[in-house]
């Protein structure tokens, strides 16, 4: 009986003891890490947004026309992170899988970059074009229904789950967009042409392009867990670098094929701030828009693409208030509404990921219970075995 109950606090001591601190310790540390480099992201993609967003329409309202550099601009950048191959250590691979992974063939990896490519070009083209017709703070309340879109992609290619919450989100979101289109475009000031021709093509050229980010965010989700199967910072560096190459050539082919290139040179000559100040927009925008690249595949990598998503619609009621300030955009009762309708539905679905964090917490509170009780019964069956024997 003395090795009996040697060998039950020798139990209790593994349950309740050293082991138990220390990998409570180093879940905490994981958490931690985790957490920093997920704010880091959220920073990276609200500041390249916000920026980007303003320096495109500052481009259009000082002289700029091209649709093709503006698209250009955002996809230009991927030099910008080859540095970080060499200065940057790679992650260790996160064990999210004990089976073994397979590494994907060089075919398939470039039919993934090259498809991603391709649709972030598409995507980029639309969103020029949005933002040419429509005034910033329109614009960017229009790109809040990619929240919506994303949703929607992600339920059935990344098997996101609908809650009430989310629900309720996605139907604010997209009514707060949908108000929009039934406003009349009186803002001749900020945006190229007061026709409601020209704002109906601007509307659905927004919207083409939150769908198409939408998608492009849930396909990058569905390769990293489906077919990279990698889950480290230099995954990130490859999709943002590789998908933007593809990007680059497919826009390059469209500035050369319609001769929009011929233009370039006169434009700058031409642009209302001065020639240098046309070349700092330029830049400013293209360092921009990569970090906002960056943020998002990070956050698509260490979350989910509706995550992603959620975070870069936070840099909505910053966009049009700062759109009033610089460009005096009118702030119609409309667009207040809709900033409501929209805010209201990011809160909605940020309490609802609140809530999920929390719910691993308390299963890992409801674990050690039942070891607990199953040890107290042990203890008593042992006392009760010692006094029949005695």
């Amino acid at each position: 009986m003395m090795e009996v109950e040697s060998e039950t606090q020798e139990l209790h001591i593994h349950v309740n003891g050293e082991p138990a601190r220390k990998s409570s310790t180093e879940q905490r540390s994981h958490n931690y890490s985790w957490r920093l480099r997920v704010s880091l992201y959220v920073t990276i993609i609200l500041a390249g947004e916000t920026v980007a967003t303003l320096l495109g329409r500052l481009y259009y309202d000082k002289g700029g026309n091209s649709t093709w550099l503006e698209t250009l601009v955002q996809l230009l950048g991927f030099p910008l992170t080859i540095p970080c191959y060499y200065f940057i250590k790679p992650e260790p691979s996160k064990p999210k899988s004990t089976t073994k992974k397979t590494s994907p063939s060089f075919l398939t990896l470039s039919l993934v970059y090259i498809g991603l490519g391709l649709l972030s070009a598409g995507h980029s083209v639309l969103y020029s074009f949005g933002l040419l017709y429509l005034p910033v703070s329109t614009f960017s309340l229009i790109s809040a229904s990619q929240l919506a879109f994303n949703a929607v992609f992600a339920y059935f290619l990344n098997s996101q789950k609908f809650t009430p919450f989310i629900l309720n989100s996605l139907v604010l979101l997209t009514t707060s967009s949908t108000l929009l289109v039934t406003q009349p475009d009186h803002e001749s000031s900020t945006s190229k042409s007061s026709a409601k021709y020209n704002y109906v093509i601007g509307y659905i050229c927004a919207i083409g392009s939150s769908a198409g980010h939408s998608l492009l965010l849930s396909l990058t989700d569905y390769a990293f867990e489906k077919i990279l199967k990698k889950h480290t910072f230099k995954a990130i560096l490859d999709m943002v670098t590789y998908q933007s190459l593809v990007a680059t050539c497919a826009v390059l082919v469209g500035l050369f094929g319609s001769g929009g290139w011929k233009v370039l040179l006169k434009e700058m000559e031409e642009f209302k701030l001065g020639r240098s100040s046309y070349l700092l927009i330029t830049v400013g925008s293209t360092i921009s828009w990569q970090a906002f690249s960056i943020g998002s595949v990070g956050l698509v990598l260490e979350v989910s693409s509706l995550f992603s998503n959620v975070i870069s619609t936070l840099s909505l009621p910053v966009v049009p208030v700062l759109a009033v300030v610089f460009f005096r955009d009118e702030m119609s009762g409309i667009k207040l509404v809709a900033m409501f309708l929209a805010i209201w539905g990011f809160v909605s679905y940020a309490y609802q990921h609140y809530v999920d964090d929390l719910k691993p917490e308390e299963e890992e509170l409801k674990i050690p219970q039942p070891i607990e009780e199953e040890q107290e019964e042990k203890e008593a069956q042992e006392d009760d075995t010692n006094n029949i024997h005695v």
